[in-house]
């Protein structure tokens, strides 16, 4: 099998003092040797940057946010590194963080080191070398579900989350927030926002007991073992929040596209789960409920916030772009692929199913 390669050169733009690192490394953590520091970087994710980072035998991973004006209360560091210290003991996915350095003059911004899991991540294609069947493609669909099943089965008090969230009127300030970062960063006139916003702000459903969400669950979030039977890792927990765990549901179910789906949608999402094989949304739900033991109401409002939501990540991320605050030219036509979720959001509004 062709071996599998995670990470790439540091893009460019995206680059740090590997000298400061090290350093700082060497007074603040133990078991790093003295070779020299390599720094690779993970390719997947436009949010938070990821580094693989080895001195000879030794490896870990560094977080740390993008370059540029961020939005308030995004990217924060000290949050989500405490958050996977707390959680790690209850949820083994999660990678287990070492330090938090906040000193910006090592690096330029603040950061935080974790353990290395390794995995395979399976994105819109598979990685070469795989046979792919249909019995693999359920066998993935299933450990999804059940890692996130597992995941809102956590006791957040015992773990000590109770402060990381506010799930009183948590749907509220969710729909309120992602409205207002869609006008901060607004460039093009896109169809259908005004009619989204009203009808979010006035169909708010009332939510089930809170759970740890994770916010971004996918795929491309996860590390899948070699044989991709089983998932090593959860990652990307920057926004993991205490709130309600249909919303995390029906993000998962956001980017759990089915090959039936709009050809927009699946050119704005890509993802391996249009393949045969690929459980569909429905048997999703279906098995996320015999996991928890819960009743899954419609989830219409909670499906149709998903895709706007997504939209405007995608919005913040184009704004930065057409602002030069970013060079990746990944980003260069995000503002096709907002008009197109923004349209689909306001379909799905309009359905009485998912």
């Amino acid at each position: 099998m062709e071996q599998y390669k995670e990470t790439i050169d540091v893009r460019q733009g995206e680059g740090f003092d590997k000298s400061a690192l090290k350093d700082y490394l060497k007074e603040n953590l133990n078991g790093v040797p003295s070779d020299t520091l390599e720094v690779r970087q993970f390719p997947t994710g436009v949010s938070n940057l990821t580094y693989l980072i080895q001195c000879g035998e030794w490896e870990a991973v560094m977080r740390r946010p993008p370059a540029g004006p961020l939005p308030p209360k995004a990217h924060d560091m000290k949050r989500e590194s405490e958050f996977l210290k707390r959680l790690y003991p209850a949820y083994q996915l999660v990678p287990k963080p070492y330090i938090y350095c906040d000193d910006e003059s090592v690096i330029g911004v603040p950061f935080y080191i974790m353990e290395r899991k390794k995995g395979v991540v399976v994105a819109d294609t598979f990685p070469p070398g795989y046979t792919v069947t249909d019995e693999l493609c359920k066998r993935i669909s299933n450990v999804a579900v059940d890692a996130l099943a597992s995941l809102h089965q956590v006791d957040y008090k015992k773990v000590d989350l109770s402060s990381f969230g506010h799930p009183e009127g948590f749907l509220k300030r969710q729909v309120h927030s992602w409205i207002k970062r869609y006008e901060r960063t607004k460039t093009d006139d896109v169809p259908y926002v005004d009619q989204l916003a009203s009808w979010f702000v006035n169909n708010i459903p009332e939510s089930p007991d809170a759970t740890v969400i994770h916010n971004d669950y996918k795929l491309n979030n996860m590390l899948l073992s070699k044989d991709l039977s089983n998932i090593e890792a959860v990652l990307d927990w920057e926004i993991a929040t205490i709130a309600d765990p249909l919303f995390d549901l029906a993000g998962a179910l956001g980017y759990w596209l089915e090959e039936g789906d709009p050809d927009v949608l699946k050119e704005s999402l890509p993802t391996v789960t249009v393949m045969p094989g690929f459980i569909k949304r429905r048997d999703f739900l279906h098995r996320y409920s015999l996991k928890t033991g819960r009743d899954i109401p419609p989830l219409q409002f909670y499906l149709a916030f998903t895709y706007f939501k997504l939209a405007v990540v995608l919005q913040q991320i184009y704004y930065r772009w057409k602002k030069g605050q970013t060079n990746d030219e990944r980003f260069s036509t995000f503002h096709i692929r907002v008009k197109h979720l923004m349209a689909h959001a306001f379909e799905v509004s309009q359905k009485d199913t998912i």
